[in-house]
């Protein structure tokens, strides 16, 4: 009954903003290279995070193994080149994708139509406002973010090369061994640690405006990130 809509926003609990007679449709907002890359990125993250901070604390002796630092350094750069690989292939497919919604326009604001919508993210966010911007994809807020994450990872994988090059690899001193006579070592190391634990607040944070958002509109933007769908009104599109 359509009375049911206003009992619930009595009771105070989150409601679509589409009325229950209008019609939905199933809408592919991520394709498969963005998902595949999403979790490999999630899952990369986890493991350079933890062999990240053992190696920064190598007093904790994992196992008692006085040489276990050469096998957590072996993990951790094994998977930082399978990093490097995730972002370029990111990067790559902000370029080359057919869907509109992958492709570097969500992330920067370059319409007028997106950049009237900043504001409107923020005070979403902000809770001045309990609707979100009628976006498909990511609101331009939310893609800013996301192009600021990935300066962030940028600046971590210069400074893990430049971390290399110092322990004897050629080929990362040759790359980054300028910037040492701008920038100390303790600063570069100081950097690539406080990159990580950002990553880890924007990763909360992620995770629950994706939840605020899924809860508000009722779109399935949790799920999405799985199946690569959302369910959207029609006259969204």
């Amino acid at each position: 009954m359509s009375a049911a809509v206003p009992d619930k926003a009595v009771s105070g609990e989150a409601v679509p903003r589409a009325c229950p007679e209008q019609a939905f449709v199933r809408v592919r907002v991520w394709d498969l290279p963005v998902r595949v890359v999403h979790w490999l990125l999630v899952l990369a993250l986890v493991v350079l995070s933890v062999t990240g901070f053992l190696i920064g604390n190598p007093q904790l002796r994992l196992g008692g193994d006085a040489y276990w630092v050469t096998w957590v350094r072996t993990v951790h750069e094994i998977t930082a080149f399978v990093f490097i690989d995730l972002i370029l292939a990111r990067v790559a497919w902000h370029v080359l994708s057919p869907n509109r919604w992958s492709r570097w326009t969500e992330w920067i604001p370059s319409t007028r139509e997106r950049r009237r919508l900043i504001i409107p993210s923020l005070r979403f966010y902000l809770f001045i406002d309990r609707e979100a911007p009628e976006v498909v994809g990511h609101n331009p807020l939310a893609g800013m973010t996301y192009a600021v994450l990935y300066t962030m990872f940028a600046a971590e994988i210069f400074t893990g090369v430049a971390l290399w090059g110092v322990e004897g690899r050629s080929w990362a001193a040759f790359l980054t061994g300028w910037v040492f006579h701008v920038v100390s070592l303790p600063t570069i190391r100081l950097i690539h640690h406080m990159i990580m634990w950002l990553t880890w607040g924007f990763m909360i944070h992620h995770l629950y405006s994706a939840m605020l958002v899924d809860r508000v509109e009722g779109t399935g933007v949790i799920s999405s990130i799985f199946s690569g769908s959302k369910f959207l009104p029609k006259d969204r599109l």
